[in-house]
């Protein structure tokens, strides 16, 4: 056996580390490091509850509306406030399309440029992947950042600037959306939709969303020209469907809150055994037997958590806590939040060759062509005429939880208060739940179990197989420690 370190990663928000035991060619297990700490819960500590809506954000830079919506939850929970429907609606349009321009980020900038790496020169895509898909030179993101930034305006437009609006509050939101305004975002939205239907899908969103079964998938990408068609032939090459596959339990939060019903677009729930059952978040701990924390070694639900660092790091190999349900790991993300969904080609995905590589960007594409058709409605369903925002008052005591879907998956902010100031505030982002190192019953979290059996080649001290893997999640180590 021997032992490899992998790291630090490129193309990753933040620092990452992976450690392989590598046996005949194999990994045989794996401790994913996330080596710095940053420490936003104990920031937090004191504060007027209101502060978390400017320091949470800070967080991260790519997920801030994110991280602002489970804020202004958590708020509007000790509140006992509900937004208005203009407010869910504005908060549903900037979420998506933060959402939506990480998808493309992901793909574009993170995930496919480790196709162009000179280990797979001899296929007979090559050539032509890395022409389009080179780091900093391919012509797809010459295409795609124009048409981002374009998208992104509608953040802009919405909640004044992006990252880190004050837009998103408790009771809803703070702008104030105008008739004219409406047909302007629908402009931009149209011009996006035509940007996807050419370049990406090559072809109708509605087309490519009614694909229900891994083989109309395969067949759909063998008549259709674009770059995630692209993608999916190098996927059949490679076999990226058999490699990467954690437990197959997966967990979402719900995403994109339905304005005028209860539940979300994308259901919340727990999918386990192929069988989706309710979520009762009550049931979430957090670990810290394998983290360089101090502290009580009993998990803890996260509004008793602590988060004490551990400055002599003489246990544990991670500043990542182990978030657990029901004391079992769970894997996060846009295939999670499909699978729970019960969309029918997330569904034949899992069922045929469970959680994967190929599977997680497959699912971040059936999001992209179900979200703006939903967008384009929930643009139309703005009322100008009537108010976007309520508010309420801070309680001497209460908590409350704000719970969301990032792109990366569930994001939950845990809100405590007391005297009217932040006594507790706990954070689990996607990449805690999917990073987690082991927990005391030594269970690894998904990504360590997803690289178990990987392939390293003779001679890789970066392996390849490694890299498809880890990036399938996209990982974001600073939001991991925040």
């Amino acid at each position: 056996m021997s032992r490899l370190i992998v790291g630090p990663f490129n193309r990753v928000e933040g620092d990452l580390e992976v450690r392989l035991d590598v046996v005949e060619g194999r990994v045989k297990s794996a401790q994913v490091v996330s080596p710095l700490y940053r420490g936003f819960e104990t920031m937090l500590q004191g504060k007027d509850p209101h502060d978390a809506l400017v320091i949470a954000p800070r967080i991260c830079g790519i997920c801030s509306i994110s991280q602002s919506i489970a804020a202004a939850q958590a708020l509007s929970a000790v509140q006992g406030i509900t937004p208005l429907p203009n407010g869910k609606l504005v908060s549903n349009l900037v979420h998506a399309t933060e959402n939506l321009a990480d998808h493309l980020t992901h793909f574009y900038m993170f995930f496919m440029p480790d196709f162009t790496r000179e280990i797979y020169a001899d296929k007979p895509w090559f050539t032509a992947i890395k022409t389009r898909f080179a780091a900093t030179k391919g012509t797809a993101v010459a295409e795609m950042l124009p048409q981002r930034a374009e998208f992104l305006h509608i953040i802009g437009l919405l909640a004044g600037k992006w990252p880190h609006s004050l837009a998103l509050q408790p009771g809803g939101v703070t702008r104030v959306v105008e008739s004219h305004e409406v047909q302007h975002l629908l402009a931009l939205l149209a011009g996006f939709r035509r940007y996807l239907q050419k370049h990406v899908f090559g072809g109708l969103l509605e087309d490519f969303s009614a694909l229900s079964t891994l083989s109309e998938l395969h067949q759909w990408a063998m008549e259709t020209r674009s770059d995630f068609a692209d993608f999916l032939q190098i996927s059949r090459n490679l076999g990226l469907e058999n490699i990467g596959r954690a437990g197959d339990r997966f967990l979402s939060f719900g995403a994109y809150v339905n304005v005028f019903e209860k539940g979300h677009l994308f259901a919340r729930g727990l999918s386990e055994n192929g069988q989706v059952a309710l979520l009762n978040t009550g049931l979430i701990s957090e670990d810290i037997s394998s983290a360089w924390m101090q502290g009580d070694s009993n998990p803890r639900h996260p509004f008793e958590g602590e988060t004490i660092p551990d400055g002599e790091m003489q246990n544990g190999y991670t500043w990542c806590k182990a978030p657990r349900l029901e004391g079992k790991p769970a894997e996060v993300g846009a295939l999670a939040r499909q699978v729970v969904a019960n969309n029918p080609l997330a569904l034949d995905m899992v069922a045929q060759n469970g959680g994967n590589v190929e599977a997680r960007i497959v699912a971040r594409f059936i999001e992209i062509a179900l979200l703006i058709p939903a967008m384009e409605g929930w643009l139309v369903a703005i009322r100008p005429e009537e108010a976007f925002i309520t508010h309420g008052e801070i309680p001497r005591q209460a908590e409350g939880a704000g719970l969301v879907e990032a792109a990366r998956g569930a994001l939950g902010h845990w809100l405590q208060v007391d005297d009217r100031k932040i006594k507790n505030y706990q954070i689990i982002a996607p990449t805690t739940w999917n990073f987690s190192p082991r927990d005391a019953n030594g269970v690894a979290g998904p990504l360590e179990q997803a690289l178990q059996g990987a392939l390293v080649q003779s001679g890789e001290a970066d392996p390849v197989t490694v890299q498809h893997i880890v990036r399938s999640f996209d990982p974001c180590m600073v939001c991991t420690v925040h």
